[in-house]
């Protein structure tokens, strides 16, 4: 399996996630299933909606850009191209950033832990290491260079 395609099949998971969080918050699940932690708590927070739109829902459209971007760097023509590995490296990059600060909010400013928000951090940050792995092995000298 290539890094590429184990990147579209960790972003599928975090859709999955994402998608879960934003049915929770427009209303068509009653109540998320946590365990332990204050989901609920980080999901009806102030915090929750940005520019108008739910976070989980701005996760759903950033996992499916991910998921894309990754599924057409395994065409052919995409293959060794240096320029997808560098998107894909910006793109989940900006994701850690940003999943960093959601972080920071629900530690300093709600006080509460979701766990759903977690395991999605995890995805990010796991996307991210798949794709600078990617883009190290695209950047390295190709044989007869």
């Amino acid at each position: 399996m290539t890094r590429r395609m184990l990147l579209a099949l960790v972003a599928l998971v975090g859709v999955l996630v994402a998608t879960y969080l934003t049915l929770y918050k427009l209303g068509y699940i009653g109540t998320l299933v946590c365990g332990t932690g204050a989901c609920e708590l980080v999901q009806t927070s102030r915090w929750a909606t940005f520019l108008g739109l739910p976070v989980a829902t701005w996760g759903v459209g950033y996992y499916v850009a991910v998921l894309a971007l990754a599924i057409a760097g395994t065409q052919e023509q995409f293959a060794g191209d240096r320029r997808m590995a560098t998107a894909l490296l910006a793109l989940t990059g900006w994701g850690v950033l940003f999943t960093a600060w959601l972080t920071y909010l629900e530690l300093f400013r709600i006080h509460a832990i979701c766990r759903w928000c977690v395991g999605s951090a995890c995805i990010v940050v796991v996307m991210f290491i798949i794709a600078l792995l990617d883009y190290r092995a695209q950047a390295a000298p190709q044989p007869g260079e």
